[in-house]
């Protein structure tokens, strides 16, 4: 029998000593709340990353079935093994792709977006068709580590100004959004539920 606690320790561990962001303590509890309490039984995930949070979802419930998608085979394929170990694969299915080419018929309870932060407005209009009637969109890294509550002129590196600016802009989009109500949390990275009316 595998000690899962001790897996998802390794798991904590090689993404912080390989620099994979994975989600925060409380930002997990919030997204594994969230699915206790929604009876949350199926899900998208856009950026499984090594698997962390795929992992957490399933271990909420033995219903729950996660579909997640990662582009990096390094990342993809550490995943695969961290899956594997926790004897998840039967709940878990990866796929290997960029999102952008990945077309599912699939309706899920909940869309997790937790990938390329500049392409959220996308995976969002892209993916909300597979979304269930009442399902949600969460979305992490909306503070984008503080990043987003600064002024332009104090974030030195334009790569990272674009950036936040389009994590700017997603949150507008969600603000704006007429089909959806959405909620924003400060808690992790900050978080968004968005609820389809």
């Amino acid at each position: 029998m595998v000690d899962k606690y001790a897996v998802i320790r390794e798991i904590k561990q090689y993404a912080e000593t390989n620099n994979v962001p994975i989600m925060m303590d409380d930002g997990i509890n919030f997204l594994t709340t969230y699915i206790l309490k929604n009876h949350v039984k199926s899900i998208l995930e856009i950026g499984t990353a090594i698997g962390y949070s795929a992992i957490m979802m399933a271990l909420v419930d033995v219903n729950v079935k996660i579909t997640t998608i990662e582009r990096d085979e390094v990342r993809y394929l550490e995943a695969l093994k961290n899956v594997k170990l926790l004897g998840l694969e039967d709940r878990i299915t990866l796929i290997y792709n960029d999102a952008f080419n990945v077309k599912l018929d699939d309706k899920f309870d909940l869309i997790f977006i937790d990938a390329a932060k500049a392409q959220s407005i996308k995976f969002f209009e892209m993916f909300e068709r597979n979304l269930n009637c009442n399902g949600a969109i969460i979305t992490d890294n909306l503070k984008f580590h503080g990043l987003v509550d600064k002024n332009d002129s104090e974030i030195k590196s334009r790569n990272l100004r674009a950036l936040v600016r389009k994590i700017k802009d997603y949150i507008k989009f969600l603000e704006t959004n007429e089909k959806y109500n959405t909620e924003f949390f400060d808690i992790g990275d900050g978080i968004s539920v968005s609820i389809k009316k």
